[in-house]
């Protein structure tokens, strides 16, 4: 084939490069590429779009949902299972006398309330029915009872009757009667609430009693031997 002009002078070109190629790298003249091998093509790259984030966003958000009411389930659960603790009559009745001071500007409805709060106790301490029954019924049914002592069935009747004459009467008594009527039903609860142990504090271990303990040293306990000293 005979090249002619312009298509010569390509011809020529061509046939230059291809020869200083194979002289400048001997390993496209042995027909390999061990410096730039070809290596195939790579998988698609996925491209992540917003339609993927929301996906991804509302699984997640899915997830966080589910976790928060099985939490909360068993939060529930664990309420439940624990027991209620009862209060006991004497507590309740300080908390709420407590509370009745708030009332202490309005006579009438503050001995009502500190009236009540006596009786619900007593009622709850000792069974005794002081809520249903008016102060003169009350007081003839405790003269007959031996849940108190005398001396606190004259306070008593001295604090049901001082509150009757505010409630009833309509006597307007001072500031400081009206603490002396929530002093006496505090002191009345005080000194007729059944005696608890101590709460056992931090790090201290119980005291054990051994049967020789219990026994007094005046009611037939020897006292403890001495040894002289050598």
């Amino acid at each position: 084939m005979i090249v002619h002009g312009r298509n010569r002078f390509r011809c020529l070109h061509h046939i230059g490069v291809l020869v200083w190629m194979a002289y400048d790298c001997p390993s496209f003249a042995a027909g390999t590429n061990s410096v730039g091998e070809l290596r195939d093509i790579h998988d698609p790259v996925r491209i992540v779009t917003w339609a993927d984030w929301m996906r991804r966003g509302a699984l997640a958000l899915g997830l966080g949902i589910l976790l928060a009411v099985a939490w909360w389930y068993w939060q529930r659960r664990k309420v439940e299972s624990q027991p209620e603790r009862q209060i006991p009559p004497d507590e309740r009745a300080r908390q709420r006398l407590t509370e009745a001071l708030a009332l202490v500007d309005q006579p009438e409805r503050f001995c009502t309330l500190v009236s009540e709060i006596t009786r619900t106790y007593l009622e709850e301490r000792f069974g005794l029915r002081a809520p249903e029954r008016t102060t003169e019924e009350f007081v003839q049914e405790l003269t007959r009872s031996a849940a108190l002592d005398s001396r606190h069935k004259q306070l008593l009747a001295d604090f049901l009757s001082s509150c009757d004459l505010v409630k009833f009467a309509k006597f307007e008594p001072e500031l400081a009667e009206l603490l002396g009527l929530h002093a006496s039903a505090c002191r009345l609860i005080e000194e007729t609430a059944p005696m608890r142990p101590p709460a056992p504090t931090q790090g201290s271990s119980p005291v054990i009693l051994t049967p020789s303990d219990s026994v007094s040293p005046g009611r037939g306990a020897s006292p403890p031997k001495t040894h002289p000293e050598q």
